[in-house]
């Protein structure tokens, strides 16, 4: 294996571990850093294994169907975890879960018929948006709970109390991320339709 599907092995690993440090629930929202930190680290090797498998031309079969799918698994990891706590629409979620599904099912029918469908631009901004989106949430979360738990006295953003301009951002950020999302799902069935033709 080379280092580059290393990497988007390590991303999927990593998955497991932000999940219990989610659920866990630690004093003062240390969880929400800690998560944020695992979470950025995740997706670091995603910048990563495509700048080296490209740099090295070892661009893999491998890496072009896992790699988009570790990045699927992780958002939406982070999303189900978001959207339990209440920091995440819960229409904006099930829209994110649906396409990623969807078009993970449109890649499974592609590969049966010798077919790799990898990631495109599209695919790689609404990657970028989900990712930025998640980072921030996490962010305002903790900023908010540990002033919540140090008893800070409350303060303002935009004129607004912060944790209803902490929502008020992060539902923006994550509704900017589902207009990627449904845009790039409807790109990769117009240029893969082909694919689902005899299906049975």
């Amino acid at each position: 294996m080379n280092l580059p599907n290393k990497l988007t092995t390590v991303r999927i690993a990593i998955i497991p571990f932000f999940l219990i440090v989610m659920l866990g629930k630690w004093p003062a929202g240390y969880h929400y850093l800690l998560g944020l930190i695992l979470f950025a680290a995740a997706a670091l090797t995603d910048r990563l294994d495509g700048k080296i498998a490209r740099a090295r031309n070892q661009i893999t079969v491998f890496g072009k169907f896992m790699d988009p799918l570790a990045d699927k698994l992780l958002v939406v990891s982070a999303l189900i975890c978001l959207l339990a706590d209440g920091a995440a629409d819960p229409w904006a979620v099930i829209l994110i879960v649906a396409r990623e599904f969807m078009v993970t099912g449109l890649r499974l029918v592609a590969v049966e018929k010798g077919r790799v469908i990898a990631a495109n631009r599209w695919g790689k901004t609404k990657t970028v948006s989900q990712v930025a989106a998640v980072i921030l949430v996490l962010a305002f979360q903790f900023v908010q709970e540990l002033a919540d738990a140090r008893r800070v006295a409350p303060f303002t953003v935009w004129g607004m109390p912060s944790a209803d301009a902490f929502a008020l951002l992060g539902g923006a950020l994550i509704w900017i991320s589902v207009f990627f999302t449904i845009v790039s799902g409807g790109i990769y069935i117009l240029q893969n339709i082909d694919v689902l033709k005899d299906v049975k």
